[in-house]
């Protein structure tokens, strides 16, 4: 669930970490870096349960995040100006402007820090656009690691997370990746410990929604339906039991999204979707977060393409993936 735009926005701690590394605009010390290459985790929610909206309009939440092996991957290069190039292996429009959390978080990393410094960024795409797995917030999670490491800021884990949940609450869970439980806006977050590897096949329909439209629809339904939602939402505690003890059908059994119902209201086809997905062998079938992907628990990849092929030739979607979690989060792999 892409919670950066409409849900959370600026929903973090005011104020931020102040830099440790060089002010002065200039290139750095001897030996400064001139190229970081980091990668950061797409992510899927096995649970995810909405409470009541406070005061600024935020909605609480109670969400198992699983980071899985789509990833986006972040090339950060010395440069005069700011600059973002975007490879993409997957459908979809990605702005290049300032609304790009890429930049964003690039941006929010100069103002905190009071750096004049700027870098020429390169994205290549894994995770789907648009479709509920936090590819946006991987970026930004990416950008945040690189820079600190390019710049030479030394900001340290817990500082990039308090900064990036400025941009959004699924931004720090990108940075821990692995599996983890998400409290208050997502973003208070507790690993929680799995044993074994689950296999998602990942069927994408086509489309896009957007988040605030999910949230104002569910709140549409609770209203229609008399429902008062919790002030303090809680997970189911056999999900947790399932991933410690690696079991498959009980984590089946308790993959809920209390924004399903609003993803299906406003994309017809997505029930269609997740029925057939389990008609076709799937242990168990879930949208993930806001939508419109599915993510499909399987037993291995062999039983994930079976099913992609049932959705794909019955024209249910138009593409499926295979991964795996839960994977490392966002992760420095070259500098240079």
């Amino acid at each position: 669930m892409e919670q950066a735009e409409g849900e959370v926005g600026t929903d973090g701690p005011t104020g931020g970490p102040r830099a440790r590394g060089r002010r002065d605009g200039s290139r750095g010390v001897s030996g400064a870096l001139e190229r970081v290459v980091v990668r950061a985790p797409g992510k899927i929610n096995l649970s995810l349960h909405v409470g009541g909206v406070d005061g600024r309009g935020y909605h609480a939440l109670a969400t198992v995040f699983q980071a899985v092996d789509l990833y986006e991957t972040v090339t950060a290069s010395r440069a005069d100006e700011m600059s973002l190039e975007i490879t993409s292996e997957v459908p979809g429009e990605v702005p290049l402007d300032g609304t790009n959390l890429a930049l964003r978080a690039a941006e929010l990393l100069r103002t905190e820090c009071g750096v004049r410094e700027a870098a020429a960024l390169h994205v290549r795409k894994q995770v789907p656009v648009a479709g509920g797995m936090a590819g946006g917030s991987a970026d930004a999670a990416a950008v945040l690691v690189a820079l600190d490491r390019l710049w030479g800021l030394g900001l340290g884990a817990d500082a990039l997370r308090t900064l990036g949940a400025r941009l959004g609450a699924d931004v720090p869970f990108s940075m821990l990746g692995h599996t983890a439980l998400g409290r208050g806006n997502g973003a208070d977050l507790t690993t929680v410990l799995t044993h074994g590897e689950w296999t998602w096949l990942l069927a994408v329909p086509g489309g896009h929604l957007s988040t605030p439209e999910v949230f104002r629809r569910f709140d549409e339904l609770v209203l229609a339906g008399g429902r008062v939602p919790p002030e303090r939402p809680e997970i189911d505690e056999r999900q947790l039991q399932a991933l410690s003890g690696g079991n498959l059908e009980l984590l089946a059994d308790t993959l809920h999204n209390d924004l399903q119902a609003a993803a299906f209201a406003l994309h017809p086809r997505l029930e269609e979707v997740v029925e057939a997905a389990e008609r076709l062998g799937a242990i168990g079938a879930i949208v993930s977060g806001s939508g419109p992907t599915v993510a499909a628990l399987v037993e291995d990849e062999a039983a994930a393409r079976t099913i992609a092929a049932g959705l794909t030739e019955g024209g249910l979607v138009e593409s499926c993936l295979i991964a795996r979690g839960s994977a490392p989060g966002a992760s420095v792999l070259e500098e240079s």
